[in-house]
């Protein structure tokens, strides 16, 4: 990663006990499949439903609700989001996608950092976004973001 994708990512923009952050940081890593200096776009640990692909974006800077993102971070995961889409729903074999982001712990939001999930979906996989999780193995994880990322190289 260089310094442009670095550049928010200094203390006084990220909360040091958010999860999210940390991976902003690149304390923790994820398998990530996306960075630039605003966004970083990753595989959700504890996908919804069997299809593989389901992502989490989020902004480099800590935001905890939508309402408190700054235009041009909003801008960028909005463009990562639709971008990544294709990639998704291509190499998934996905029949749907939803794109999801939730406000406040009353709407189910469990991490204080602004994020949105792309969730594959089959038609007729009854998932229940906030149930029917299943623990990614971390070679799983890998192999997903190895696999969008090509895609968006062809898309």
């Amino acid at each position: 990663m260089g310094k442009e994708a670095k550049k928010n990512c200094e203390a006084r923009d990220l909360n040091k006990e958010c999860l999210f952050c940390k991976f902003a940081k690149h304390e923790i890593e994820p398998a990530i499949i996306f960075e630039n200096e605003y966004v970083l776009a990753f595989v959700e640990l504890n996908p919804a439903g069997l299809l593989i692909g389901h992502t989490q974006v989020i902004p480099k800077k800590h935001f905890e609700t939508i309402d408190t993102v700054e235009d041009e971070y909003l801008k960028e995961i909005i463009l990562v989001v639709k971008n990544l889409v294709g990639a998704i729903r291509k190499v998934s074999g996905a029949d749907g996608i939803n794109v999801s982001q939730k406000n406040g712990k009353a709407a189910g939001q469990f991490i204080n950092h602004v994020h949105f999930h792309i969730i594959p979906r089959k038609n007729g996989d009854n998932i229940i976004i906030d149930e029917k999780r299943r623990k990614a193995a971390p070679m799983e994880q890998i192999e997903t973001a190895r696999l969008i990322k090509e895609a968006l190289q062809k898309h």
